[in-house]
């Protein structure tokens, strides 16, 4: 019924001219959360410029290691043993996304795990935007108890038949987005969409192959390796200049500031600061009275650093605001 509904509906808007002219609506589950975890599933809804399905696509995916939490995606070790490898599927994983905006839940997460899978293979994602459907929730509004995905689909009647599984996670979103979109396109609203930029180097670290896992090894109870980096892991140095005060609206940065990041950032968080390191900045793992700016693409959430940015009065700008300062950052004062 949802879909009727939507199709005639979405027939009937006038629709923005800017926006997209498709959509990969995207899932993977994968060994872990960190950089060198690996995706162990991934399903694709392709959606037309105004949301509606064309096709679907699902695969298992061998991560030549331990599968990790089997309690929360259900693929076992043995399961996967026969599954392709990434650089088996990359090619198809590569045709559904072209030329289109990844659409995912908490898509960085997604993003940043598809992009480490084709730096791995030494070739580049064929994704140039993406659309996060939390922060879409945002700009529309919607009066949701939390940014769960099962939260999205009780608002919009969408059913969930088994959560944490790829393609059923890929439909109810693809379900989700499409009234999403008819909205946003009623209302005239901008979607948020980021840039996605691909990875170019990977460097793994080693770990148990697939069916050899070690149990209550490594991290987090996901088997016996270690969090590793998609590049040489460095200790980013002290910053020589002492911090000279928050920043002021319309002034530049001066080296020594003390710059918090709070959020979905297009560039991968690490490289942006980098930039700010190199550009003579402090870079804050957390933010207090002393810090002099927030860089966040979402001033209206609740995390913790945006909570703290309004009490305590600290500055707030975007990535691209950052970005032009980053150019012109005043060189510290000489004593």
């Amino acid at each position: 019924m949802l879909e009727d509904v939507t199709t005639a509906a979405s027939s009937a808007t006038r629709w923005p001219t800017a926006y997209p002219q498709g959509y990969a609506v995207v899932d993977v589950e994968t060994t872990g959360l960190a950089r060198d975890d690996r995706i162990v599933s991934a399903a694709v809804y392709r959606l037309d410029a105004r949301g509606e399905v064309e096709d679907h696509w699902y695969t298992l995916v061998n991560p030549e290691r331990d599968p990790g939490p089997v309690w929360i995606h259900g693929l076992t070790s043995e399961a996967l043993e026969g599954a392709p490898l990434f650089t088996d599927i990359a090619e198809e994983f590569a045709a559904r996304l072209e030329g289109r905006v990844l659409v995912a839940h908490n898509a960085v997460f997604d993003w940043q795990m598809i992009a480490r899978e084709y730096a791995r293979a030494e070739r580049e994602a064929p994704v140039r935007q993406r659309l996060c459907t939390i922060a879409l929730s945002k700009e529309l509004g919607l009066p949701l108890p939390n940014h769960k995905l099962e939260s999205l689909a009780a608002h919009f009647g969408v059913e969930q038949r088994r959560a944490h599984h790829a393609l059923d996670d890929a439909r109810v979103l693809a379900e989700a987005f499409r009234p999403s979109l008819r909205a946003a396109a009623e209302g005239g609203v901008r979607l948020p969409l980021l840039e996605c930029r691909p990875l170019t180097e990977w460097q793994d670290r080693p770990a148990p192959r697939i069916g050899r896992q070690a149990v209550g090894e490594g991290s987090g109870g996901y088997g016996g390796y270690r969090p590793g980096s998609w590049r040489p892991s460095r200790k980013r140095p002290a910053c020589p200049y002492p911090n000279p005060g928050r920043y002021e609206e319309g002034k530049r940065l001066k080296q020594g500031m003390r710059v918090a990041f709070s959020g979905d950032t297009s560039v991968e968080r690490e490289l942006l600061e980098d930039r700010a390191t190199e550009a003579g900045l402090h870079v804050a793992t957390s933010l207090s009275r002393l810090t002099s700016l927030l860089v966040t693409n979402d001033p209206d959430s609740g995390t913790s650093k945006v909570v703290k940015a309004r009490q305590y009065g600290t500055p707030v700008v975007d990535e691209a605001a950052f970005g032009q300062l980053l150019a012109d950052v005043e060189p510290a004062s000489e004593e």
